[in-house]
């Protein structure tokens, strides 16, 4: 494989192999300016596709006043529990809120388990105030109610924080619409991070650069972003402050600095750099300072991400022959190899129990699809349907990924379920979007 190069790359933009493994290749090739896709400001819609094998159904009538609010309060909720793989959005229709109290025989006749219904009503001092209850229709008893008084610019949120109250309330585990993620974005030359809701909606745009911003990684406390930025010309990896916009070089080292990961607690970063002539891991503190060098390979070793408890590092290597993922001590010494099956494997993501790596596997038909494997024991298994893949990140509740891909003639982000059932495409009005990275839990 070559030692700065883009393996099998292609100019054809049609091409599968057009579409750069940008974590991996950004390591081997920083500089050379390897091209990302056009795309711009996104809008969102989402479509899901695919059945899970169990799905609570569930009714989420349309909140009183909602359309006075200038967001589809239950609309966002409904896509938001759709989304998450375990429910089914049955019959909604009815004039019901949270005062109401349901004919619970009707709505077992239209097969739902557990029927939502709520209001939304403007407050002299201009807030919002959202009211909804949440009853199980199959008991014929109450389970939920909460109120929020809330801003107008946090309507969405307020939403997404409902969908969450919902998804705890009827399976006992955290659900993630109210996190964000971060994408990248390029339109004219121009290219923008973005920070948004998990569904792809809301949220602003942090920086705006004429020069390539890849690889965003989240700090463990949800305040920080590291990316590699190219404006000095070379890959740079910069820290950046989502609340203050305040902007930092972390690792600026002759040749190339890339790949950032934070540590659990914070504290330090796995970058990958080439100030000894071969992309190599190192270490530093997230305060920034002289790194510490992990690997001593004559192979690429690149793309480390830390396991939950802060102990292991995955990451890729060629030092087998073709890119695999490896894992070792975080401190660095020996590695061991994880990947076994096929020629070429990058990307790796491990969910936040640690129990399952996420990486991109190309196949013999050159297709890159996002596979999951069970690290107890067992093979992969894909669990997308498209063939140019990039970038898996885990949902801070380990239940779903996010990825970036290209259908229908469009670089999109998708969501999966771990199994593979039920795949949520964001649909953006026009653009190309890529690069994801789905933040934590705070916020």
């Amino acid at each position: 494989m070559p030692r700065h190069g883009t393996p099998g790359s292609s100019s054809t933009p049609s091409s599968p192999m057009r579409i750069q493994r940008r974590r991996f290749n950004a390591a081997l090739a920083a500089g050379l300016g390897l091209p990302l896709s056009p795309a711009a400001l996104a809008q969102f819609r989402v479509e899901i596709s695919g059945i899970g094998a169990t799905q609570l159904p569930v009714a989420v009538t349309r909140f009183r006043e909602e359309d006075r609010s200038g967001q589809p309060i239950s609309m966002i909720v409904r896509a938001d529990l759709e989304r998450s793989g375990l429910f089914r959005i049955v019959d909604s229709s009815g004039v019901l809120d949270e005062r109401s109290a349901p004919e619970f025989g009707d709505w077992r006749g239209r097969a739902a388990d557990a029927l939502v219904a709520g209001s939304v009503t403007r407050l002299p001092d201009g807030r919002f105030d959202i009211r909804f209850k949440l009853w199980d229709v199959v008991k014929g008893q109450e389970l939920l109610g909460q109120a929020y008084a809330v801003a107008e610019g946090d309507l969405r949120l307020a939403a997404h924080r409902i969908a969450d109250a919902i998804h705890e309330k009827l399976t006992g585990e955290r659900g993630v619409n109210a996190t964000r993620i971060a994408y990248v974005t390029r339109a004219s030359g121009v290219y923008r991070l973005h920070i948004t809701d998990a569904d792809g909606e809301g949220g602003k745009v942090p920086l705006t650069s004429p020069h390539s911003i890849i690889s965003p990684a989240w700090s463990p406390d949800g305040r920080q972003l590291a990316y590699v930025s190219f404006e000095d010309q070379k890959a740079v990896v910069m820290v950046h402050d989502v609340q203050s916009g305040e902007r930092r070089r972390l690792a600026n080292f002759r040749g190339s600095n890339s790949a950032p990961a934070w540590s659990p607690d914070g504290k330090r970063l796995a970058v990958t750099l080439s100030r000894d002539r071969i992309s190599q891991l190192y270490m530093m503190d997230a305060g920034g300072g002289e790194p510490r060098r992990l690997t001593t390979t004559s192979a690429i070793d690149t793309e480390a991400v830390f396991a939950p408890d802060g102990q292991t590092l995955y990451f890729v290597s060629d030092r087998g022959g073709s890119p695999q993922i490896y894992r070792m001590s975080a401190g660095g010494g020996a590695a061991d190899r994880v990947t076994f099956t096929g020629g070429y494997n990058i990307s790796p993501a491990v969910s936040p129990d640690g129990r399952t790596l996420a990486y991109v596997a190309r196949d013999n038909g050159n297709a890159f699809r996002v596979m999951v494997l069970d690290m107890g024991g067992g093979t992969p298994v894909a669990v997308s349907d498209t063939t140019e893949d990039e970038s898996p990140s885990f949902a801070p509740n380990g239940r779903l990924l996010m990825y970036a891909t290209r259908a229908q003639g469009r670089d999109v982000l998708m969501t999966t379920t771990l199994d593979g059932k039920i795949r949520t495409r964001l649909l953006s009005t026009g653009v190309d979007v890529r690069e994801p990275a789905w933040g934590p839990f705070n916020r």
